[in-house]
């Protein structure tokens, strides 16, 4: 017996100096401090709507009291309801402070300029009630928690002190405290450590987003950041199509015209050096061919100045396979998703023309409710496969980064049709 009670007091030091206890204690302790905030606003707005009741009311009745109560306590709940996130906060940070964890943040919401209307709103929301639930049972979890361990402690005090108390009143009486005092002290520890992993536990499943609601969100985050990137890119593809046309371009304009001068002012000169400024001659015009078509390729002018009809037009009159095109919009589609509808049918006219030995394309664009949809097709050989690397590949991501559908038909034989939907507010 005797050997027991030296091995539970040998444990009681390492337990009193154990890092895990003391923040355990002290996070159910500041816990249990920050619960006494809305307990008091709560039980504060019950008894100010009974007198506000009564003073504004009179001798009205019971019931007419009880309505009017019931009424200004709604009043003071939509207070409470608007306060939550600021309690919730607190907790976020003493759980970050004593505890080392962060908790997961809830996406943020869309304001409402309407303050009265955004609180009703929160009052009715499932995440605000998860957070109040925490508040109203985490809190008094751990309230009772730091009662408890109170009174271990006051109960160990008292063990430990009684005997020698007795002793100077000149009571001879065997300390109790042999055995109690560091059961008292080990059960306090494990008592503070598992309250605190379990209320570690509860705040886990209110205080933050459920797995749908952060998967949703980052499903949306990520959304919004590819639509980002996409615009970034588009608008990087503009500012360098116009420093081409305005710098690169009307250089080469002006060399092709000067060598053209030249070359008709050297008619009379040796055959060598007009055979020489001839070829420069056509190579400047070759070049400037050439960048005229890289630059529509990056984004034409065309498109933003006059919209995906004329951009088109264009389009199927360069095309070596003639194109029979329709265009039928309300109104202009968003820049991203118009951008992608144009270089969708100018690769796909420009596959036709290269590999299906087609003698005409149809192409055809329209609005339907909440999409844009682009239909190319053609009356060639058929037998287009992505996995050929025939550019399909490329409009399948094209589309897909303004989260559009694509889908092809393409039997051996023909006829090939490629379905383009985009999304795009009717």
């Amino acid at each position: 017996m005797v050997d027991r009670v030296g091995v539970a007091w040998r444990a009681v030091p390492a337990v009193l100096w154990s890092r895990r206890t003391w923040f355990a204690l002290a996070h159910l302790v500041t816990g249990g401090l920050l619960w006494a905030v809305p307990l008091y606003l709560a039980v504060g707005l019950a008894g100010a709507a009974t007198k506000a009741s009564r003073k504004l009311f009179g001798q009205q009745g019971k019931l007419f009291h009880l309505s009017a109560g019931l009424l200004v306590f709604g009043l003071g709940l939509l207070v409470l309801f608007a306060l939550t996130p600021r309690f919730t906060a607190w907790q976020r940070g003493r759980f970050r402070a004593v505890l080392g964890v962060a908790l997961l943040p809830y996406p943020p919401q869309p304001g409402d300029p309407r303050r009265v209307r955004a609180l009703a709103r929160a009052a009715v929301s499932r995440r605000t009630w998860r957070q109040v639930v925490y508040h109203a049972v985490g809190g008094a979890f751990t309230a009772a928690a730091t009662a408890a361990l109170a009174s271990c402690a006051v109960l160990a005090t008292v063990l430990v002190a009684f005997p020698f108390v007795m002793h100077q009143a000149g009571f001879a009486l065997k300390s109790p405290a042999l055995v109690a005092v560091p059961a008292l002290v080990l059960g306090a520890a494990w008592l503070a450590r598992g309250a605190a992993r379990l209320d570690l536990a509860l705040a886990q499943a209110l205080l933050q987003p459920s797995g749908a609601e952060a998967l949703a969100w980052r499903v949306e985050t990520l959304s919004a950041s590819r639509a980002g990137v996409v615009d970034a890119a588009d608008a990087e593809r503009r500012r360098i199509e116009r420093n081409l046309h305005d710098g690169t371009q009307q250089r080469l304009v002006s060399l092709a015209m000067n060598l053209g001068m030249t070359r008709a002012a050297l008619r009379d000169g040796p055959p060598e050096i007009r055979q020489a400024v001839a070829d420069a001659h056509e190579e400047a015009k070759q070049a400037l061919a050439e960048l005229r078509g890289f630059i529509r390729g990056l984004h034409p002018a065309i498109l933003d100045e006059l919209g995906l009809d004329a951009a088109l037009s264009g389009v199927a009159a360069r095309s070596p396979v003639p194109v029979r095109l329709a265009v039928e919009l309300s109104h202009r589609p968003p820049a991203a998703v118009e951008a992608v509808a144009y270089f969708v049918v100018s690769e796909a006219l420009s596959n036709v023309a290269r590999h299906a030995a087609a003698t005409r394309a149809d192409v055809f664009v329209r609005h339907r409710p909440g999409e844009l949809l682009v239909t190319i097709t053609d009356d060639g050989q058929g037998g287009a496969d992505e996995r050929r690397g025939t550019g399909l590949r490329g409009l399948r991501q094209r589309v897909e980064s303004v989260d559009g559908v694509l889908r092809v038909d393409s039997p051996a034989g023909g006829p090939t049709s490629i379905l383009v939907a985009l999304p795009c507010a009717s």
